[in-house]
C-alpha cells in the first residue's frame, strides 16, 4: 500500500475503508493481488448494477475494441453514440410515454446534475433552487449546493446560495405535513423565498441514509410542481437502472419528472457515462452553451447499450423484486431482532441498517463494515453521521453469493453488537 499512501492524494476515501489492493473481479467477487475473495455488496456506490466484466456485456465492447471502432469523438455522431440512442429509446423512452431528449453531458453524475440546475434557470428565467435536507447530488459547485450534508458543504470555498432546502419526510413527527410547508413556503409573500426554477430530489436518499419517499408525498409532490410552474429534477444518478425494481425509480409512484440525472450503471460496465433526459420544450440549449471533452464515451455507449440488452432479455427487474424479498425477510428476521434500537429502510436492492438510536451508532456502523471486509464482505455506510450500513449488491448476484453476504454481515453485527 506504500505507493498510494507516499504518491496518492489525501483526498482517497474508500480505500481507507477497505485497505486492500484489488486485482481481479467477476460477477459479485472482487479478488486482491494476495489473492483474498470478497463479496461485492458496495457495487462500485451503485456503477456495477450489472455486476463486475459482465460477459454478455464486456464482448460487446471488446468486439467493438478489436473492430477498431472509434474510442472519442467529442460530441460528434458515431455509430456506437446511435445505436445507444435507438436502444435507449425504443427500451427505455417509449414504453414509458418519455418524450425527453438525451443530453450527454460528460463523465460523471455530478455533471448531469450541474446541467440539469443550468438549463432550469435558463428555461424559467428563475434562480432559486429548492432541494431537500438529506440530499447528495455531487461534489462540483453547483451540485454541492443542492447537497445537504454539512461536511460535504464546507468543502466548497464559495458561494452556496440560491438554494433553499426543505424538509424530506423523514426524521418529523407523521402528522408534520412536509408539502403544505413547502407550499406555505411558496404562497406567504413573507416567506423570503422566490418562485424556484425547479425542485430537485431522489425519490431514495441513498447517500442520506437509504430513505424512501412515500408513493403518496411524490405524487403531491408532481402536482405542486404543476400547479406553480416549477421544472421537477429527478435524480436517478445511484437509483436508477433498475436499482428499486423498475427502471427509474420514479416509476413506482407514476409520476413524470420533467429532467431526469442519469449516471453510474447507465455506462454498462462502470464505464463513464452520465445523461440528462429533459423535456423537449426545455431543450433551450444554444449549441456548445455547455459542453465537455468526454461527453462523448463511445465505449460506455457500446457497453450502455449492452446493458440495456441484458437487462431486458433477463428479466432484471422481475429479479430485483424476487431478491428484495430475500434481502428484506433476512435483515427482518435475522438482524433486526438483535436489537430493538436496530432500524430498518429499504426496496429493491438498496437497503439500509440505521445504528443511530444506539449509543456512538456511527461508531458501531464503521465496526460493523470493518468486520465484514475482514471476513470476506466489501460494504459502505452512509446517512447521518455515517449511521447507516448500506447492502448495495448488483442486480445480477446469485442467491448463493447474496444470502452468503448477509450471513456475514449478520455475523458482524451480532458480534460488534456483543461488544
Amino acid at each position: 500500500m506504500s505507493i498510494f499512501e507516499e504518491l496518492e492524494s489525501e483526498v482517497r476515501s474508500y480505500c481507507r475503508s477497505f485497505p486492500a489492493v484489488f486485482d481481479k473481479a467477476v460477477g459479485s467477487h472482487m479478488y486482491d493481488s494476495d489473492g483474498k475473495e470478497y463479496i461485492d455488496f458496495f457495487d462500485g456506490a451503485g456503477a456495477l448494477n450489472y455486476g463486475h466484466n459482465n460477459p454478455y456485456i464486456m464482448g460487446k465492447v471488446v468486439e467493438y475494441i478489436q473492430s477498431q471502432g472509434i474510442t472519442h469523438a467529442l460530441d460528434l455522431s458515431t455509430r456506437a453514440k446511435e445505436e445507444f440512442l435507438t436502444t435507449f429509446r425504443e427500451k427505455i423512452l417509449i414504453p414509458r410515454g418519455m418524450p425527453h431528449r438525451v443530453m450527454f453531458c460528460g463523465s460523471t453524475g455530478t455533471n448531469a446534475v450541474e446541467a440539469a440546475l443550468k438549463i432550469a434557470r435558463k428555461a424559467t428565467g428563475r434562480d432559486t433552487v429548492f432541494a431537500f435536507q438529506g440530499a447528495f447530488h455531487g461534489m462540483t459547485a453547483g451540485a454541492l449546493a443542492v447537497t445537504s450534508d454539512a461536511t460535504d458543504r464546507k468543502r466548497l470555498q464559495g458561494n452556496l446560495s440560491d438554494v433553499v432546502f426543505m424538509p424530506f419526510p423523514y426524521g418529523f413527527n407523521t402528522s408534520f405535513d412536509t408539502i403544505g410547508y413547502i407550499r406555505n413556503v411558496l404562497t406567504d409573500d413573507h416567506s423570503g423565498v422566490s418562485l424556484p426554477a425547479a425542485i430537485i430530489l431522489e425519490t431514495v436518499q441513498a447517500e442520506g441514509g437509504v430513505i424512501v419517499a412515500p408513493v403518496e408525498w411524490l405524487q403531491q409532490l408532481r402536482a405542486l410542481c404543476d400547479e406553480f410552474g416549477i421544472l421537477l429534477i429527478c435524480d436517478e444518478i445511484q437509483i436508477g437502472c433498475g436499482r428499486t425494481g423498475t427502471f427509474f425509480s420514479f416509476e413506482r409512484a407514476g409520476i413524470m419528472p420533467d429532467l431526469v440525472t442519469l449516471s453510474k450503471s447507465i455506462g454498462g460496465a462502470g464505464l463513464p457515462m452520465s445523461l440528462l433526459l429533459l423535456k423537449p420544450e426545455i431543450d433551450k440549449w444554444l449549441p456548445g452553451e455547455h459542453n465537455g471533452t468526454f461527453r462523448g464515451n463511445q465505449l460506455a455507449f457500446v457497453a450502455g447499450k449492452a446493458a440495456l440488452e441484458f437487462l431486458e432479455d433477463n428479466d432484471l427487474l422481475s429479479e430485483v423484486k424476487r431478491k428484495e424479498a430475500i434481502v428484506k425477510n433476512y435483515l427482518e428476521t435475522k438482524i433486526l431482532p438483535m436489537d430493538d434500537r436496530l432500524e430498518l429502510r429499504g426496496i429493491g436492492l438498496i437497503w439500509g441498517i440505521e445504528f443511530k438510536n444506539l449509543p456512538d451508532g456511527s461508531a458501531l456502523s464503521k465496526a460493523v463494515s470493518r468486520k465484514c471486509f475482514d471476513n470476506g464482505l466489501v460494504i459502505e455506510r452512509a446517512g447521518r453521521g455515517d449511521s447507516v450500513v448500506k447492502p448495495l449488491p448488483a442486480l445480477t448476484i446469485p442467491d448463493e453469493d447474496l444470502t452468503k453476504g448477509l450471513r456475514i454481515l449478520k455475523d458482524a453485527v451480532a458480534e460488534v453488537l456483543q461488544g
